[in-house]
């Protein structure tokens, strides 16, 4: 899964004992959006109402190769572009070059679906048409109509690929999935005002999208798998942490379509994935799974500070 990338703004301060290749490829592969990532198969596994064993950590490392295969390939699709629009980027700037890019999104590609083989037949029975959408949007789907709703799929199918690895089967998690999916199209869709900006409309109706994925996370029951006290309290929390990251940028975005706050939108769209998940866990009574993947976030925050999370 590809997210989409602010086309302006600095990379960040250097991480003290970073070298300048370190920086670049952690600024091609945007190394703190990665943090939103593991939560997709915790979640898939929780809607699917399994615990997450070995086979889920797999589906976890396949999702991680994938994502990264996505970024390098991004990067290499948009060579020309960036090169008159955003020489700093890494490949642009001749920090990484291109087909170090390629070939580095080959080599995750391979090695994730590696990993889904390990997971079993259910898994890389997701893990195909993921990584053939990654590849297609990035090539092909992007800057057509159909691309927000390729990242949308994107982002669905990486929780089933939780809920397949994990044994559950992929039925159960539809509903978490589409969640998933709702918030990724609407991200997306604001994303592409961030050079010119745009209508206030886009950033509206994600913000509305916002608003009906949270009140449909705290509506029906909890699952009764935790203790239900305990499993509303984080639903609930979780849940406002989402709305609360989400919703305040894209209000700004809404007042004042400018390409910087649009860019922090969708960055504050991006960083929203988490509690999302967390949330989305959290219903299913998954309490464990909900805190590890809400845990991610102040690495992501802090890690965000140093290099671009798009």
């Amino acid at each position: 899964m590809t997210h989409p990338r602010p086309d302006a703004g600095t990379t960040g301060s250097v991480p003290r004992g970073a070298g300048p290749r370190l920086l670049a490829w952690a600024e091609l592969l945007r190394l703190p959006a990665l943090f939103t990532v593991p939560g997709d198969a915790l979640a898939g596994a929780a809607a699917a109402g399994r615990r997450p064993g070995p086979r889920t950590l797999l589906a976890v490392g396949c999702s991680l190769c994938l994502y990264e295969a996505g970024m390098a390939l991004n990067d290499w699709a948009d060579r020309a572009e960036d090169a008159a629009e955003r020489p700093h980027r890494p490949l642009p700037s001749g920090r990484v070059r291109p087909t170090a890019a390629l070939a580095a999104a080959g080599t995750l590609t391979a090695a994730g679906l590696a990993l889904a083989v390990r997971a079993g037949r259910g898994a890389l029975a997701v893990a195909v048409p993921l990584a053939a959408t990654v590849w297609a949007y990035d090539l092909v789907l992007k800057r057509t109509f159909a691309g927000p709703a390729a990242m949308a799929a994107a982002r669905g199918l990486d929780l089933l690929l939780g809920a397949a690895a994990t044994g559950g089967g992929v039925r159960p998690a539809l509903p978490s999935a589409a969640a998933l999916a709702v918030h990724t199209l609407a991200v997306t869709a604001v994303s592409r005002g961030e050079t010119r900006g745009g209508s206030p409309v886009v950033p509206l109706a994600a913000l509305a999208a916002t608003g009906s994925l949270s009140w449909a996370l705290t509506r029906g029951p909890t699952s009764a798998r935790a203790p239900r006290s305990a499993a509303h309290v984080l639903r609930a929390a979780f849940t406002a942490a989402y709305a609360a990251t989400s919703a305040r940028p894209l209000l700004h975005a809404a007042l004042n379509p400018s390409p910087p706050l649009t860019q922090r939108a969708v960055g504050g769209g991006i960083r929203a994935m988490i509690p999302l998940q967390a949330a989305v866990a959290a219903r299913s009574g998954a309490l464990t799974s909900a805190l590890l993947t809400a845990a991610l976030a102040p690495a992501a925050r802090r890690f965000a500070k140093q290099v671009s999370v798009t």
